[in-house]
């Protein structure tokens, strides 16, 4: 009989090797999650940083492309932020309401809208509320820069010169990948 309860041996496990597996489980998903929200929220900054750098040349490019003034302006909504690539004036287009298109004046036309949500731990700042690209130089008036600021505080800078070029950096270097400012 002995013989043959070695032959069969233990199936499964018992409730103490489950509770301790689950415990060890436990304590590396709580480690972990901090740092996994801590890399979303950089891939976030980056990637709106990122956009927000490439939406400011398609501004200038597209002046330019168009023989035509396009403005840059930047937005503050009860939702969050957002900017509005567009001819016309400065005061001639608004972001609208929060899923549709730009809501334009006169002869100004929207060209492009992005929205940011305050549910995307990203905010837009900028110094200037409006930048003006100029068809025939590519040139900007007035030079600016626009902060994009992540949940934590950290910065990365749009910056915007005279002659309308871009370049990106981040305050004290603090986000991987950009030159500090």
């Amino acid at each position: 009989m002995k013989n043959e309860q070695l032959r069969h041996g233990q199936r499964g496990i018992t409730l103490i090797e489950a509770c301790v597996t689950l415990a060890v489980v436990a304590t590396v998903a709580t480690s972990a999650a901090p740092s996994l929200r801590g890399m979303f929220d950089t891939r976030r900054l980056d990637g709106t940083a990122s956009q927000l750098g490439h939406d400011l040349q398609f501004a200038r490019g597209t002046a330019v492309a168009r023989n035509q003034r396009v403005r840059f302006s930047v937005h503050g909504t009860a939702t969050g932020s957002c900017y509005v690539i567009h001819t016309g004036s400065a005061d001639q287009c608004e972001c609208g309401n929060a899923d549709g298109p730009a809501v334009c004046s006169g002869d100004a036309q929207e060209i492009k809208t992005i929205r940011l949500a305050s549910a995307d731990r990203v905010t837009l700042q900028s110094n200037v509320s409006s930048i003006l690209f100029d068809p025939q130089h590519g040139t900007s008036t007035p030079t600016g820069t626009l902060h994009v600021v992540g949940a934590d505080g950290r910065e990365v800078h749009q910056i915007v010169n005279v002659m309308g070029r871009v370049r990106a950096c981040s305050p004290q270097g603090r986000v991987p990948g950009y030159l500090a400012c």
